[in-house]
């Protein structure tokens, strides 16, 4: 089977357990409460009610039959967003970076041509963000990188992420975007974002417009016309306010001069997006403001929103065939 026919799956996060302690007091913990609900705590945030070990997310085996199950030939597995670290002390984030990527590699080799890997990175310092990404390219063969919305405190059109980016045009791999539910004191800054788990729903959502709003208006794409950035979720709410963007573009006065001749669009069109939105209507918006061509299939593999195994029309549905050749054009798989 081709490349551009088999089912890639951009958007599966491991969670390994080399991990835990490796941060020393933050963690990682795996534990379960005395009422018997298992949890993972990062600092001084706690993640109730999910089960990691002997689950998909740790062991690679229960993970590729779960795979076979949902119809999934290749997964590019990822660091898990709640464990960037990107307040750890810089030495520490190094150290538990080079880790991390070495036991991912290790563990994506045991079923070979199945799972692809993505570099976490100390991006509290980014010289060795920069060396740890040209390590797991050229060294471990990595397929790309990953980092958060506002990596370190950074929004992602801070110039200092430009070395950043010009490494990874250089290295031909692609960036992918995914938000941390972590705020400064814990799970999200907004304490309106604590209940109802509203920062894995609408905290991600409201992360990944504004990772597409510096994307675009920060002029990321500009200075890197040869970058190629994946942000989770379908970029948010993006597509919903797209118009409103594109009419801030025409009339206020911060926007470049190469923004406003060329629009909103036409940077916007430039990201590529997951489609993992839950919802049909939702992923109709997304074409019709960002297009098809830069769509590719996603699934929080496993997760407590993952529909992998229940997808009408199998992985990807009517758009199945479009999302597998965009994956391989993403990943240059050939």
């Amino acid at each position: 089977m081709s490349d551009a026919h088999r089912v890639i799956d951009v958007h599966a996060h491991a969670v390994l357990a080399m991990a835990e302690g490796a941060a020393g007091a933050a963690g990682p913990e795996l534990g379960t409460s005395p009422d018997g609900v298992p949890f993972y705590r990062v600092g001084g945030y706690r993640l109730n009610g999910v089960r990691y070990e002997g689950s998909p997310f740790m062991d690679v085996d229960v993970r590729i039959a779960a795979m076979d199950e949902a119809g999934i030939d290749v997964q590019v597995l990822s660091p898990n967003p709640i464990t960037y670290f990107g307040s750890l002390p810089a030495a520490d984030a190094v150290a538990f970076a080079r880790a991390h990527n070495d036991a991912l590699v290790e563990l994506a080799a045991k079923h070979p041509g199945r799972l692809l890997t993505t570099a976490q990175l100390p991006v509290q310092d980014l010289d060795a963000s920069v060396a740890e990404a040209r390590r797991a390219v050229r060294e471990l063969g990595m397929a790309g990188v990953y980092i958060d919305t506002d990596p370190a405190g950074r929004t992602l059109d801070d110039p200092a992420l430009d070395p950043l980016y010009e490494a990874l045009v250089d290295l031909d791999v692609p960036l992918f975007v995914h938000p941390s539910p972590l705020g400064a004191d814990g799970p999200a800054d907004d304490p309106r974002l604590r209940r109802f788990d509203l920062d894995l729903t609408f905290g991600f959502a409201y992360d990944e417009t504004l990772a597409v709003a510096a994307l675009v208006f920060g002029g990321v794409l500009e200075r890197h016309p040869g970058l190629d950035v994946c942000v989770s979720h379908g970029g948010g709410a993006a597509a919903f306010v797209s118009g409103r963007f594109a009419r801030a573009v025409a009339k206020r006065p911060w926007a470049s001069a190469a923004l406003k001749e060329n629009g909103f669009e036409h940077y916007y069109r430039r990201i590529w997006f997951d489609t993992h939105v839950h919802d049909e209507l939702s992923l109709e918006l997304l074409v019709a403001h960002a297009g098809t061509e830069r769509l590719v299939y996603g699934t929080n593999f496993a997760g407590w929103d993952s529909g992998a195994a229940e997808e009408p029309g199998g992985p990807g549905g009517g758009l199945g065939v479009t999302l597998a050749a965009n994956a391989a054009r993403l990943l240059r798989l050939g």
